[in-house]
């Protein structure tokens, strides 16, 4: 036995392509030429083979990771004499193998060339389908099918990303089927006419719906000196979510004020009381509690919007947006109704540890039914949080401060804690935001209220 790596071959004029799927995982069984990862320039997706086959002992790659020729993409155990797979051909990437087939079609063969040697394999362009699991199914939305990558080109499928349309819901109205960039403009503009019941695949008539003007394209660097860098990875993907809620929810913002002198007293009351017992009692802790309280009074805020019904859900989630040198992460609180407030101090800064360190696992951030967005240990007055979708609310929680308030014959320095509940117009009414948060406000205000 031996340990072979297997590299991307000559992949043509491109000096870098990135990683849209891994194919294989540690511990298959591959063959020689058996597709491995799928590869996507500005031009064409590409499938890259195996020129050797064996047991996959280490993956060298990931999704999103750029590639170029020479670059290992794992290792594998090879049996001894097992034959290597003949160099791949490099792969024609100008255009989708689709368009090459068409133009075959269209053009009929007069001449019969001679016979020739047989070619080495190609790695298969991405419009391919084969049928097989994808050990990165966990990227991938629950209702697309695997290896069934959309009829369209990379240029389009870039553009339907950065607006956060599922291609699998366009149909596209190009040659064959094909899904150009028109098609997902008129998929966006009837989705915002509709609040987001638009029938798959349908269009809107020309000049109905929401349009924008184009980005406007600015060459900075003729102002000054510039420095430009990637986003980073979480900030990708939820800023794709952001854009998303922002544009498809309708937000309203209820601002209000929480008294917590007396709650403040008690959480410091409790830090030096469990002092020697590692935990410490955070604001946050309190507000999780009081929250499962509100949802429970008011349970069309513990609900997400599903067409034309209202799914209320009876447990309670809770998720609580964290800090990060990448960006913000939302790890979830699960079941905060059955624990208690030393409980959940002690979940919520373990969590938040894991969030700081990139530990977080997809299952950890994933059925929130209600989330928090605290900015108390950074400042600001009030904020429009925007809401987590599939959730109907969201609360921003900012600094406290000491303020005087009128006791009905003078002013008192109180400790007064800003709420700010952003709500799903379409779900919830101004009336019923306003009673939330008076309620919740209550509730902080006099925490013994929490057991009635």
């Amino acid at each position: 036995m031996s340990i072979v790596e297997i590299k991307v071959p000559d992949i043509g004029d491109f000096d870098q392509v990135e990683i849209i799927e891994v194919l294989v995982a540690v511990g298959d069984t591959i063959q020689a030429e058996q597709s491995l990862i799928t590869v996507e320039s500005d031009k064409a997706s590409m499938e890259i083979p195996a020129s050797q086959g064996g047991v996959v002992k280490a993956l060298k790659v990931k999704v999103g990771d750029k590639v170029a020729e020479g670059t290992v993409i794992l290792e594998v155990e090879a049996a001894e004499g097992a034959a290597a797979a003949p160099a791949a051909e490099t792969p024609k990437a100008a255009e989708p193998a689709s368009v090459e087939a068409s133009k075959a079609a269209e053009t009929p063969k007069t001449v019969e060339a001679p016979a020739a040697p047989a070619p080495a394999v190609a790695p298969v362009m991405a419009s391919s389908t084969p049928d097989r699991t994808s050990p990165t199914a966990a990227f991938a939305e629950a209702d697309v099918p695997l290896r069934n990558l959309p009829h369209a080109s990379p240029s389009v499928r870039h553009f339907a990303r950065e607006l956060g349309v599922n291609l699998a819901q366009v149909t596209g109205s190009g040659p064959k089927n094909r899904i150009t960039a028109d098609d997902i403009r008129a998929y966006v503009k009837q989705a915002l006419s509709t609040g987001g019941a638009s029938p798959v695949g349908s269009t809107l008539p020309a000049g109905e719906g929401f349009s924008v003007l184009g980005w406007p394209k600015v060459d900075f660097a003729k102002f000054g000196e510039i420095e430009s860098k990637p986003l980073s990875r979480i900030k990708k993907i939820s800023g794709a979510n952001l854009h998303r809620n922002w544009v498809m929810i309708p937000h309203v913002t209820n601002n209000d004020v929480a008294d917590i002198t007396d709650l403040e007293a008690l959480r410091q009351q409790l830090n030096a009381e469990n002092k020697k017992a590692g935990i410490k009692v955070t604001m946050l802790a309190f507000l999780i509690k009081a929250v499962v309280a509100a949802l429970k009074k008011f349970p069309e805020f513990n609900a997400s919007l599903d067409g034309d019904n209202l799914v209320l859900k009876h447990y309670y989630h809770i998720g609580f947006a964290a800090d990060t040198p990448n960006g913000l992460v939302v790890p979830v609180i699960r079941d905060a109704d059955k624990k208690g407030v030393l409980e959940l101090a002690n979940e919520t800064s373990e969590l938040a540890a894991q969030a700081r360190e990139g530990k977080l696992s997809p299952a950890q951030m994933q059925g929130g039914c209600f989330s928090i967005s605290s900015l108390g240990g950074i400042g600001g007055t009030d904020f429009t949080p925007i809401i987590n979708a599939p959730e109907v609310a969201i609360l921003g929680v900012s600094r406290s401060a000491m303020q005087p308030v009128w006791d009905g014959t003078a002013f008192q320095p109180r400790l007064m804690l800003p709420l700010s509940l952003s709500y799903d117009h379409r779900v919830i009414d101004g009336a019923s935001a306003a009673r939330f948060n008076a309620y919740l406000a209550g509730l902080l205000a006099d925490f013994r209220r929490i057991i009635l």
